[in-house]
């Protein structure tokens, strides 16, 4: 992948979590993580205990089959993995959005970033939305942490409403006196179903960004290009659902303009001018 540059990169060891549920959109977010997680090599050092957080009536647990004819139980978990990616310590958790005890999930899994020395967390989800699977997928980064704010160039988050075990973590790591901030990617909500690579890919993107660590794409671009591809022509073959994309890529074009953005480039020129005068910049 080649080095985005922009605000950032964070400092200190670093906390991505995503989790499966509710927060997690075509899979989008935890297929970014264990995408992570296989290219930086990271080591799982803790497992939380499912039987304390979770419903199995509603994360029921799988059965398969070895080819020795073992059969083996999978519970709904959630791991905190350690890599370390050009000798920087990033924490990576994947887990499913637990169903009972949110605040002692979430005081547990901070309870191990902070003996891991972690001191920014960013939570990463995705949400179906009115968008175009033939346009980049849109990630927005945003954060409470003014500190954050000023140093990355993030938008405050002006959400409100209900949330999911991603918005309680962010909260409960910003009372800790963490750091914190939220990724979240948009998926086409008319190919909601899993996988959605195109938006896992730009996921990646905005974490590589932000960590300033480079992550090798690996097969994720080609499956990628596959699946928009397979969008294509699921929708040359539907009059209704092309006219639908045609409309989305109107509105995304026209949102995009420079009259219509020029608030964007504002807040760019005035980052440019910082950098320049020796102010905050990529680290």
């Amino acid at each position: 992948m080649t080095d985005v540059r922009g605000p950032g990169p964070l400092h200190g060891p670093v906390m991505i979590a995503a989790f499966e549920g509710w927060n997690d959109a075509g899979s989008a977010a935890t297929q970014a993580l264990a995408h992570l997680h296989e290219v930086w090599g990271a080591q799982t050092v803790e497992e939380l205990d499912p039987e304390e957080y979770h419903d199995f009536q509603v994360s029921r647990p799988t059965i398969t089959a070895e080819d020795d004819g073992t059969r083996t139980i999978t519970w709904p978990s959630t791991s905190v993995a350690v890599g370390e990616p050009g000798g920087t310590s990033v924490v990576l958790v994947h887990g499913v959005e637990p169903s009972m005890r949110w605040r002692s999930y979430c005081t547990e899994l901070l309870d191990a970033a902070e003996r891991l020395g972690v001191s920014t967390v960013v939570t990463v989800g995705a949400l179906l939305a009115d968008v175009p699977h033939t346009r980049p997928i849109p990630v927005s980064a945003t954060s409470d942490d003014a500190e954050v704010r000023a140093e990355l160039g993030l938008e405050p988050n002006t959400y409100e409403g209900p949330i999911g075990i991603v918005g309680v973590l962010q909260h409960e790591a910003a009372r800790r006196g963490m750091h914190a901030l939220s990724v979240w990617a948009a998926v086409p909500h008319y190919v909601a179903h899993p996988p959605s690579p195109k938006a896992t890919a730009a996921i990646v993107a905005r974490l590589e960004q932000l960590v300033g660590q480079p992550v090798p794409l690996g097969d994720l671009a080609e499956e990628a290009a596959a699946w928009q591809h397979g969008v294509d022509e699921l929708a040359s073959e539907d009059t209704e659902i092309a006219e639908y994309v045609a409309q989305l890529e109107e509105a995304k074009d026209t949102a995009d303009l420079p009259e219509a953005s020029g608030e964007a480039i504002a807040r760019e020129f005035e980052q440019y001018l910082r950098r320049r005068d020796g102010g905050p910049g990529p680290g």
